[in-house]
């Protein structure tokens, strides 16, 4: 559980303030196992307790599992069969390994080891290595409950075994947790200081009664059951004691992971491929990232709206920046969907997927436009360029059109808000109109004198670059409603939604109105 934690972190589908409170329910949640194979030692001649015994129901379970996983085409069904046969495999092995150590009680070694293991940090020690090793906590726990059958084993011995093995189970979480971002690091420490504090404040608890009251429980022999109730008190009491401190155990781990000064403030949302054979989980991963992608495209294109009436170096970096980010999101999240795209999916998932596909390269451009626009705008500064008080007055209007429908097509596609969406393609057929009317005009003023031809062409540019990125506001937008309508045909949305009703045409007039053109003047 805890390495899906992790996982969840580093994609950003889980905060570490959720992970911390996440991770003291899974160590609560792992002591079922114990008293699961705890079942194997029941003792009885009553057939219906009988049936309790893992031996009697394991068979049962195995079958069911094969007919699942073998003759059912369903993949959840498949996936129920595979924990069946694995329930069946663990039940089988512990049976099987009951019975293998059973002779050890005989073996006076084994004896005088649980007896050195009565030592508590002993104890502790043996338990933490031998999780490590076999990565799972559940596993040592059984592994005990079968060496306990021998009756070598003492609770004085159990004990400390078992807090060890608590320390031990964090190692697979540490593991997990190289290569990924900083807060999925500091998850995986979370789980690392609950586990060791409880150890500590529970051993030091363990220790002074034990030499102060020397109760005779601890020299008797353990039992599977006693075992199981062990794991589970000492896991309860971690979590009832650390519980409310979920915001200290936060804020140490990030004091043991400290954010890098340099990249404090970036973007650390990261594709975890991991996720991919759960496509629910790696879609809501992707369309996170995608939300940032979109972010950073349109505050690149607004800051190139702004490099235009005054551009300063700082501000020029960071459109250059936010389009090298949107271009190694695109890398990313294309590669990661292409991937998705070879798992088994839904109905939904493909085309989730298919929307999203198509939404980055749009974005993308964006960010490109961005770039060209600020272009523009170095090029009039450094050639000393100026557009005519008319041609000034009319950029006006069309950067506030464009300013309106990237918010329109970023809150839609953030949200999947069709309403929005819809509002989107009336108000691109308008600035197509201002593109057209203001070149128009430009190519009068020209001939007129009161425009050089040099800054003539750079105004064609930026009405170009200005209505192609209405045109990707508007694919984003026929993507959202596509989403809703489950079809994949963009041309044929935009087509409908020209001709679906009179809402169309109201909420075009109502632009038109909003971003009209000041009547053409001879006066400059």
């Amino acid at each position: 559980t805890t390495v899906m934690v992790v996982g969840f972190v580093n994609s950003g589908l889980m905060t570490l303030r959720q992970a911390i409170n996440v991770i003291m329910g899974a160590n609560v949640g792992t002591t079922v196992t114990a008293w699961l194979l705890s079942l194997g030692g029941i003792d009885s001649g009553n057939f219906w307790i009988k049936l309790l015994k893992p031996s009697s129901f394991t068979p049962v379970l195995a079958l069911i599992g094969i007919i699942y996983y073998m003759f059912c085409k369903d993949n959840k069904k498949k996936d129920t069969g595979m924990i069946l046969l694995g329930f069946a495999t663990l039940m089988f092995g512990m049976e099987t390994m009951s019975g293998a150590v059973a002779g050890l009680k005989d073996v006076p070694a084994f004896t005088n080891l649980f007896v050195a293991f009565q030592n508590p940090l002993l104890g502790v020690l043996a338990g933490a290595l031998l999780t490590a090793i076999i990565q799972s906590s559940s596993a040592s726990v059984g592994i005990l409950q079968a060496l306990a059958v021998t009756g070598s084993v003492s609770y004085a011995a159990a004990i400390p075994i078992i807090m060890g093995q608590n320390i031990g189970t964090t190692v697979t979480a540490m593991l997990s947790s190289i290569g990924t971002n900083k807060n999925a690091r500091r998850a995986a420490v979370v789980h690392l200081l609950f586990n060791v504090i409880g150890v500590v404040v529970l051993l030091t608890v363990f220790c002074i009664v034990r030499a102060a009251f020397a109760p005779a429980l601890l020299d008797e022999s353990a039992t599977m059951a006693g075992i199981a109730v062990t794991h589970s008190v000492f896991n309860v009491l971690c979590t009832a004691m650390l519980l409310p401190a979920g915001g200290l155990l936060e804020k140490l781990a990030c004091r043991i992971v400290p954010d890098d000064p340099q990249t404090q403030g970036e973007k650390t949302t990261e594709l975890d491929e991991r996720l991919l054979p759960t496509p629910s989980l790696a879609l809501r991963q992707s369309r996170a990232v995608a939300r940032e992608m979109a972010d950073c495209a349109v505050r690149a294109l607004n800051n190139a709206l702004t490099a235009l009436d005054h551009n300063t170096p700082e501000l020029a970096q960071s459109i250059r920046d936010d389009e090298e980010l949107c271009d190694h999101y695109e890398d990313i999240l294309g590669t990661y969907l292409v991937k998705l795209s070879t798992q088994k999916m839904g109905r939904d998932e493909s085309e989730e997927a298919t929307e999203l596909l198509k939404t980055i390269g749009d974005f993308e451009r964006i960010s490109d436009h961005a770039v060209n626009i600020l272009s523009s705008a170095e090029e009039m500064e450094q050639k000393g360029l100026t557009f005519s008080g008319s041609a000034l007055n009319e950029l006006a209007i069309l950067t506030s059109a464009i300013r309106e429908i990237l918010s329109l097509s970023l809150k839609s596609f953030s949200s999947q808000d069709v309403a929005l969406a819809q509002q989107v393609e009336p108000l691109e057929q308008v600035i197509d109109t201002l593109k057209e009317q203001m070149r128009t005009r430009h190519i009068l003023r020209m001939q007129q004198g009161h425009c050089s031809i040099e800054a003539g062409f750079i105004l064609s540019d930026l009405l170009t670059d200005l209505e192609r990125t209405s045109d990707h506001c508007s694919n984003i937008a026929g993507c959202v409603i596509d989403a809703r309508a489950h079809n994949l045909n963009l041309h044929e949305t935009l087509r409908q939604a020209k001709t679906a009703d009179g809402s169309f045409q109201q909420t075009y007039e109502s632009y038109v109105e909003k971003y009209q053109l000041p009547v053409p003047s001879s006066n400059v």
